[in-house]
């Protein structure tokens, strides 16, 4: 009954107080990203997938400059990546436009994080299970190690979330959450400034 109803209702109302609380906040960031992004503007929009596949447009807060080499290409993350964008990624600040999403059901507060469109046809069958759910803000993988684990293991504790989905796992992954946060645990993989692009071979 939780899986099938209560959730998506949990998930509306937890994310509507939310967005209305923070807005003050949500404001203050805007600005300071659209200044610090040189142009760039405050906000990133990307596809991703969502429940069963269906694409959606992810909204997030844009943490790097559109800085570009000589020849045209985009400048390495750890180049374009700034101050601010640091400090509102180590946060996971950076996240919170996601509320949005909840409130539309493209998402849910907790569940497998929604990954890039491209990536659908390198997973095994067991992996593309994690698409069984709405994918989440935070998951059972960003508790348990978040871009600083491999793919390999962050797809296997998505699946274990889709088989064991309930209210009392959901209020633990979001207290862990919040204690990840506070810590600023597995923000990057070591030696990137995001997490390396999944080949289907992680």
């Amino acid at each position: 009954m939780y899986k099938h109803f209560f959730k998506r209702v949990f998930d509306f109302l937890i994310s509507l107080v939310a967005l209305i609380v923070i807005s003050p906040i949500l404001l203050v960031v805007t600005i300071w990203l659209h200044l610090a992004n040189k142009g760039a503007g405050a906000f990133f929009f990307q596809e991703r997938p969502g429940l069963h596949g269906k694409i959606f447009k992810i909204i997030k807060y844009k943490t790097m400059t559109d800085e570009r080499d000589a020849e045209g290409n985009l400048q390495p993350d750890e180049v374009r990546l700034t101050k601010v964008g640091k400090l509102v990624r180590s946060t996971s600040i950076d996240e919170l436009p996601q509320l949005i999403n909840v409130l539309k059901g493209d998402m849910a507060l907790i569940g497998p994080r929604p990954l890039r469109v491209d990536y659908l046809p390198l997973y095994s069958l067991e992996q593309a299970r994690r698409h069984d759910v709405r994918p989440g803000i935070s998951g059972w993988a960003q508790c348990n190690g978040r871009n600083s684990i491999s793919w390999g293991k962050k797809f296997e504790l998505d699946v274990w979330y889709v088989d064991h989905l309930s209210l009392t796992l959901d209020l633990k992954i979001i207290f862990l959450t919040i204690k990840k946060v506070l810590v600023r645990e597995g923000i990057s993989e070591e030696g990137h400034a995001t997490m390396e692009a999944f080949n289907g071979h992680n």
